[in-house]
């Protein structure tokens, strides 16, 4: 009988169940809408007989653990915490909703953590203990591994570079504050930046609702000037960002993942070179700016998978 862990990650719309072995392979993975369940309590019942479901159909499988990646996940408390894209308000105990269905050990962090533990298990981190990974799509979020174990904070959530303010006076942030990283560098981020830039050269009949980070792509790849530009200055801001977070942890690598990041050398590049611009000298040279090696389409499930692998290393 194989051990498998359960990997789920959370998302605002849908929620993706793995069942993941110890090399990283997904044997089977479902999908619920998350938007179907008007309170935690019938989520968590409606996951946990999925779960129960494979196993008893499956016997040549047990359960090792349950790993949750979810936004505003606490890994101290195991609880979600005022998560602003998900219809349950306030603090939900998920973590003992579990425990009460599934007698199994269930750890959660957020997603972008979870996302760190799995490059760190299953992709381009392996074999290093300090490094950064920075989740690039509909938000910026950001895993922080020193000495080989993720960074929490006293209260379970630290690594919100995302919301590191890069300019006081800039855009609005969605967590109300204004100038953050993730205001410029979002999917979002970046398609204002392409529209103020459109703007800029007298271009106004163009509708926002065409535009997305995969057109701006496109367009980049076809050559066009302002395409190029937006990740120019994309690049400028996260390079500056990623910067100042290597004075506080020295990581030996940071890892891009996520749509955004999908962009390739048109977003690499100017990073990079920005990056390494506003480094203190001590650090020059010293640290790669790499791409995530996680698939895309597992990644989720299998970072919030290896919450439990690296709790039975």
């Amino acid at each position: 009988m194989s051990e498998l862990a359960v990997g789920i990650d959370i998302g605002g719309t849908n929620t993706v169940l793995g069942f993941v072995d110890k090399d990283g392979i997904c044997v089977h993975k479902t999908t619920k809408k998350t938007t179907d369940y008007v309170n935690p309590e019938v989520f968590v019942e409606a996951l946990t007989c999925t779960i129960s479901d494979f196993f008893y159909t499956n016997k040549q499988h047990s359960i090792a653990g349950i790993g949750i990646g979810a936004p505003n996940g606490n890994y101290y408390k195991g609880t979600i915490e005022f998560a602003p894209n998900l219809k349950w308000k306030g603090v939900v105990p998920i973590v003992s909703l579990f425990q009460q269905k599934l007698k199994t050990p269930v750890i959660l962090t957020n997603d972008a953590n979870a996302a760190a533990i799995g490059e760190m298990i299953y992709g381009n981190a392996r074999g290093m203990n300090n490094f950064i990974l920075i989740t690039l799509g509909t938000g910026v979020g950001s895993g922080i591994v020193v000495d080989g174990n993720l960074v929490y904070g006293h209260d379970g959530f630290a690594g919100e570079i995302g919301h590191a303010i890069v300019y006081p006076k800039g855009r609005l942030c969605g967590c109300g504050r204004k100038g953050c990283l993730e205001a410029y560098c979002s999917a979002q981020g970046i398609t204002t930046t392409y529209m103020e830039l459109l703007n800029e050269e007298g271009i106004l009949d163009i509708p926002k609702t065409t535009i997305s980070p995969l057109t701006i792509y496109e367009k980049a790849k076809s050559g066009e000037s302002t395409a190029i530009r937006t990740y120019e200055k994309t690049g400028e801001t996260l390079g500056l960002v990623l910067a100042n977070s290597v004075a506080f942890t020295s990581p030996e690598a940071i890892f891009l993942f996520g749509g955004i990041s999908n962009a390739g050398d048109f977003l690499l590049i100017p990073t990079k070179k920005n990056f390494e611009k506003n480094l203190l000298v001590i650090y020059r040279n010293k640290i790669t700016i790499l791409l995530s090696g996680i698939r895309e389409n597992d990644a989720a499930v299998l970072g919030a998978a290896s919450l439990i692998w690296k709790l039975k290393q």
